[in-house]
């Protein structure tokens, strides 16, 4: 009978109305939710039989949920340096605990702040994941989630960094006699020799112990120098793997062009390459990459006539204080700020990418999780392959439109309202029916 198939089709009314609804009061609940985003409701057609004939029987309505995970939200400024956002596609890769065994999610909430033990987590309990750095400012990317770690800048509290790189800004007078006799490699560290410009610089090894080098230099003809580069013999017992006993790391000739420029090609290669040193305390080290000057240019070593002058130094390294505070970068490096204000990149981020992110299935805390639909996981510095930029000190607001929600409200309301109608009709004339008996 049609009549009841009207009845059910009222009921499947109430019900689509009824779950829409439900989109309705999330989406306004979270109207505030950092990150959030929003589900709208799609009604889709119930039909009972296909081909229209003299009669017709209902079918109904369901409603189905659709996420709206792409819709991009509004970047809001955020005084929290650990406040972060995403401008384009993509989520931030997030673990439910901090041992690398805990479920991977992610998600686009970014308030991260340090907790009782110095990691990085947002308000739903979440752990920032992130690749550490070698002392380049290296990290190793092979698509595979294990490589990454959960983001804890307060583990440098108290250690140690190697010295890694040694860069230097320094005049030689042009004008300055060149020495008469030949040079003796070594001589100036032993004394023997005296030169004609000397500066040190201060070093560390893995222990955090410091080191004194020293850079020496005197004229041996226009525009050519000879460079010596030693330590405390007490100190070192071999670079490059051969020892020593005279302390002397390299020595050679430094070249200038006519003009005052470096001749880098003319310059004798050992003093510009990587020093691998062997402390005699056995305390490990990293290779020291010297940055002298670049070829024909001004950055490095000069030639001009003014006095012989340390113009300036660049030396990192030594022992790391109190992480002050924590800063993230537009292009997602994590840096530890130190009490004595130096600083140190310490993780990069990644942002995570899906082919259809609509399919992610969601979560409590405002994450989702891989699912079928969502396709796999790929994961890429923030701005490659699709994926989108950092914004530091911001954070993504909720995607939804409150205007537009009650508007909805109102609209499923009066749906809902129109479907027990049909209900109450049909159960009158249902009535009527059964007073034919009479």
């Amino acid at each position: 009978m049609s009549l009841y198939s009207a009845l059910y089709a009222g009921v499947s009314g109430l019900g689509a109305q009824a779950g829409a609804m439900a989109t309705v009061a999330d989406n306004i609940t979270n109207v505030n939710t950092v990150g959030y985003k929003g589900v709208s409701a799609q009604f889709q057609t119930l039909v009972a039989g296909g081909q229209l004939s003299t009669g017709y029987s209902a079918g109904g309505v369901s409603a189905a949920p659709k996420a709206l995970i792409s819709k991009q939200g509004l970047l809001q400024a955020s005084s929290s340096l650990t406040d972060i956002g995403i401008d384009g596609s993509g989520f931030f890769v997030v673990r439910s605990g901090t041992d690398t065994g805990d479920t991977v999610s992610f998600t686009r909430a970014g308030s991260f702040v340090p907790d009782s033990q110095g990691y990085l987590r947002n308000a739903a309990g979440y752990y920032l994941q992130g690749w550490p750095l070698d002392a380049d400012g290296n990290y190793v990317d092979n698509g595979n989630l294990n490589t990454l770690e959960p983001i804890r800048p307060s583990a440098l509290t108290g250690s140690a960094q190697p010295t890694t790189k040694i860069a230097l800004r320094a005049n030689l007078q042009s004008t300055a006699e060149p020495i008469t006799g030949a040079y003796v490699r070594g001589s100036m560290a032993s004394g023997t020799l005296s030169p004609q410009f000397s500066r040190s610089v201060e070093v560390y090894d893995s222990q955090g112990t410091p080191h004194q080098l020293t850079f020496n230099f005197v004229k041996t003809a226009a525009n050519e120098w000879v460079a010596e580069i030693s330590g405390d013999p007490a100190d070192i017992t071999s670079v490059g793997g051969a020892a020593i006993t005279d302390g002397v790391l390299a020595s050679g000739t430094v070249r200038f062009n006519a003009d005052g420029s470096l001749d880098l090609a003319g310059s004798d290669p050992a003093l510009f390459s990587d020093l691998d040193i062997g402390w005699a305390n056995q305390a490990g080290s990293s290779p020291i990459r010297l940055s002298l000057g670049s070829n024909d240019g001004l950055d490095g070593l000069t030639q001009f006539g003014s006095d012989s002058a340390l113009l300036s130094s660049t030396v990192d390294g030594g022992m790391l204080g109190t992480v002050a505070s924590v800063e993230i970068s537009d292009q997602g490096i994590v840096s530890a700020i130190f009490e004595d204000g130096t600083s140190r990149a310490i993780y990069q981020l990644p942002i995570a990418t899906f082919q259809n992110p609509d399919g992610l299935t969601r979560i409590s805390g405002n994450a989702y999780i891989m699912s079928s639909e969502s396709g796999n996981v790929a994961i890429n510095k923030p701005g490659a392959l699709g994926a989108g930029t950092i914004a530091a000190g911001a954070l993504e607001a909720s995607n939804v439109d409150l205007a537009q929600e009650f508007s909805n409200m109102i609209l499923f309301q009066r749906a809902y309202s129109a479907s027990s109608k049909i209900i109450t009709t049909v159960d009158e004339m249902l009535q009527e029916v059964s007073n034919l008996k009479r």
